[in-house]
């Protein structure tokens, strides 16, 4: 195989793994919020640079693509990416979302990691940590233990949003 179809084929299965796990996550921030209101979920937004950022690749290979996270999440959150790729992009609407998001939750660099409410209030931030996807896990349930009272319960079928009592 020449370099030049090796490389072909590298794009291709980066393209493929990309998507893949971009099916898991939701782009549009509205969205998740609706979705985390009726689930009664927190949020974990992922501040990244997904073609060029080391560090979220790193996150992205080590935690978010492994399965001990896409369970956690699964049961726990609703996943949103906003992404500020270099080689790609994004549409216009997409990108004056991220952008927005970006200035109002005060990013400064990547990746961002920030745990919101339903709402979308902030309620804790990190990054990248060392030690694997169910470290990772342990210390997300660290950050948001402490405000689990303050989700909604999940909708039933049929049924708006129930609040919990303050």
């Amino acid at each position: 195989m020449t370099t030049r179809m090796l490389g072909v084929w590298t794009g291709v299965l980066c393209l493929v793994g990309c998507a893949a796990m971009a099916a898991d996550w939701e782009r549009d921030f509205a969205k998740a919020k609706a979705q985390a209101e009726r689930e009664g979920k927190f949020i974990l937004v992922d501040f990244s640079g997904s073609d060029w950022c080391g560090w979220c690749k790193k996150l992205d290979r080590e935690v978010f693509s492994q399965n001990e996270f896409k369970k956690y999440a699964k049961e726990s959150l609703i996943l949103v990416l906003i992404d500020f790729p270099r080689g790609e992009k994004l549409p216009v609407k997409e990108a004056e979302q991220n952008q927005g998001m970006a200035q109002e939750y005060k990013v400064r660099g990547y990746p961002t990691v920030v745990l919101t409410l339903p709402s979308g209030e902030e309620v804790a931030r990190t990054g990248y940590q060392e030690g694997g996807a169910e470290q990772y896990v342990e210390h997300l349930k660290g950050l948001l233990d402490p405000h689990q009272g303050k989700l909604p319960k999940p909708a039933a079928a049929g049924k708006g949003p129930q609040h919990k009592a303050p």
